[in-house]
């Protein structure tokens, strides 16, 4: 029976890249010359510090951060930007959530879409990815289509695709 899977992961090397290419791009900058800023990622809480004078370099920091971004292919809605915090001295502090995988409400409102469209697909809630099974190659592709268009705040990938 066909299969696939949905998920939403972040491809962690090239966010690291564009991390390393924003703060090269930082250190070379004219209008950034001698101030303290700063973007460092911690893998280990799926986090991204930003680091900044104040809130105007901030926004810019967090402009170009997107656009590194954006040009290694990862979509900026994977962003849970929280507000930015005093830091220490005069600086301020934005912590940014990376988000991976589809929470299980988000995966509910996925499945109750499907089955509005009465395709005769199961799919099934696994961990953090959704698993889709039909007895058809193209009411799967349909199904495909169909998550593509729901706004769910968060890129998705369709992996494992099987056809067996």
């Amino acid at each position: 029976m066909p299969s696939f899977d949905v998920t939403s992961k972040v491809n962690q090397q090239e966010l690291t890249n564009a991390i390393s290419n924003c703060n090269r791009e930082i250190s070379t900058r004219f209008d950034f010359k001698g101030l303290h800023v700063l973007i460092e990622a911690n893998q280990k809480d799926n986090t991204i510090t930003v680091v900044a004078p104040d809130d105007l370099k901030l926004k810019q920091v967090n402009d170009l951060l997107k656009g590194h971004l954006v040009k290694r292919k990862i979509d900026p809605r994977v962003f849970d930007i929280q507000n930015a915090v005093e830091g220490t001295g005069s600086s301020k502090r934005q912590i940014i959530k990376i988000k991976e995988g589809i929470s299980q409400e988000t995966a509910k409102k996925i499945i109750a879409e499907i089955k509005k469209t009465k395709v005769k697909v199961q799919v099934k809630i696994q961990g953090d990815e959704l698993r889709a099974d039909g007895k058809k190659r193209d009411d799967l592709q349909e199904v495909m289509q169909l998550i593509k268009k729901i706004d769910i705040g968060q890129p998705v990938d369709f992996t494992n695709f099987r056809d067996e």
